[in-house]
């Protein structure tokens, strides 16, 4: 398998393969993100795919890759439109990970695999937030922390019915605002 970390493509068949894990993760959650599951899905037997992942963990580091790739291009578009605003940058963020919930828990509710990323990817991912906090990391990593927070409380149904999460939202930006 391609060394990702350096930035090499995927092999065709991984390509493929990465998609079917994506499919299986996005329908069913990371519990069911299995080998077998995956080599089932394909039609083929779970050996087959050590040819281009190593293990399940490489499946997965691939799609965090995509969850980080995808996260920065919505909020490197939300800041092309709104330049400076924490509001556009949090509603994109939200969006993203609102529309691919198993994905982005994958992806967040474990250690991140730096070592498996591309090069600069996780700095990529981050650099529209620094840019609308003035280049402060610290702000950054706060209103990160308040983003994250709200989603995964969305995401896993810890909001009661009828709560304002737009208001809430458009608080908590305000507040961390430089």
């Amino acid at each position: 398998m391609p060394d990702l970390k350096e930035g090499r493509r995927l092999t065709p068949r991984a390509t493929e393969i990465a998609a079917e894990a994506r499919a299986l993760l996005e329908e069913s959650g990371p519990q069911a993100l299995t080998m077998r599951a995956l080599a089932d899905r394909l039609g083929i037997k779970a050996p087959s795919l050590y040819k281009h992942f190593p293990d399940k963990q490489a499946v997965e580091a691939e799609l965090v890759a995509q969850l980080l790739t995808e996260s920065a291009e919505a909020c490197e578009e939300a800041e092309r439109t709104g330049p400076g605003s924490l509001a556009a940058l949090a509603s994109a963020y939200r969006d993203h990970a609102l529309a691919h919930p198993h994905l982005y828990s994958l992806a967040t509710e474990r250690p991140l695999p730096r070592h498996a990323l591309p090069e600069g990817l996780e700095e990529r991912a981050a650099a529209p937030l620094v840019r609308a906090c003035g280049g402060d990391a610290d702000r950054a990593r706060a209103v990160w922390a308040f983003a994250h927070g709200m989603v995964t409380l969305e995401i896993h149904g810890r909001f009661p019915p009828g709560a304002d999460l737009t208001g809430a939202w458009a608080t908590g930006t305000a507040a961390l605002r430089p």
